[in-house]
């Protein structure tokens, strides 16, 4: 019984892992689909969602299944328990690469606003900050998790940095309005991924030392 406990835990962090890192790439893709106006990048990033909302869903029914057919001591509870939480904000980072490869698509038909300057700068934060939230889960490492924690500052000032220069833009020149609103609207995506990704950075903290401090800060769920 305990070997196939043991087992479902194993296959259950696998899953969740090979969620992880295909949001991951959607993220990752989804931004440089708008970076490089690359229309076959921001289809791919759409014809892979349904693999994302697939593996929530195994997850999900593998959490169950652990709660119904074991007796978890403790620190398998806490494990169990942050995996569906980590579960959730993976597949909402999928969305969120989802409606930046949509803008992307949109803001092709444009003419560029700008050259981007912060928006890849900010991409690479939040894209750091999901692999480090992701590399925390499997080292259960509470510093790597807590790294994560104080780059969300950075990506905020990005977001409000972006946010004052395109309504700069909008408001000197009414023909960029539109793609200049669809930038806005990628940086907005981009700091939500980076609140999931800090998200999954808590779980890791509560799952390593039992300590809930999502409501020490903001809360972003």
């Amino acid at each position: 019984m305990e070997r196939h406990f043991e087992k479902d835990l194993n296959e259950m962090k696998e899953r969740l892992l090979w969620m992880g890192s295909l949001a991951e790439r959607a993220v990752h893709q989804s931004v440089q689909a708008v970076l490089e106006s690359d229309e076959q990048l921001a289809k791919r990033v759409l014809q892979e969602e349904d693999a994302i909302n697939e593996l929530q869903m195994e997850v999900d029914d593998r959490v169950v299944q652990l709660l119904a057919l074991h007796q978890l001591m403790a620190t398998d509870l806490r494990f169990v328990l942050a995996v569906s939480r980590i579960n959730n904000d993976l597949e909402r980072i999928g969305d969120q690469a989802v409606n930046i490869a949509q803008g992307a698509l949109r803001i092709l038909r444009h003419p560029r606003v700008k050259p981007y300057v912060d928006l890849p700068r900010m991409s690479e934060l939040t894209e750091e900050m999901v692999r480090n939230a992701l590399n925390a889960v499997v080292r259960r490492d509470v510093e790597l998790a807590q790294s994560v924690l104080a780059t969300d500052d950075q990506v905020d000032h990005y977001r409000d940095q972006i946010f004052r220069e395109l309504l700069t833009y909008m408001m000197g020149d009414s023909s960029v309005v539109f793609p200049a609103f669809e930038l806005i609207l990628v940086a907005k995506n981009l700091e939500r991924i980076g609140d999931h990704a800090t998200n999954i950075a808590e779980d890791v903290i509560y799952l390593v030392q039992g300590q809930d401090i999502r409501h020490n800060v903001v809360d972003r769920r």
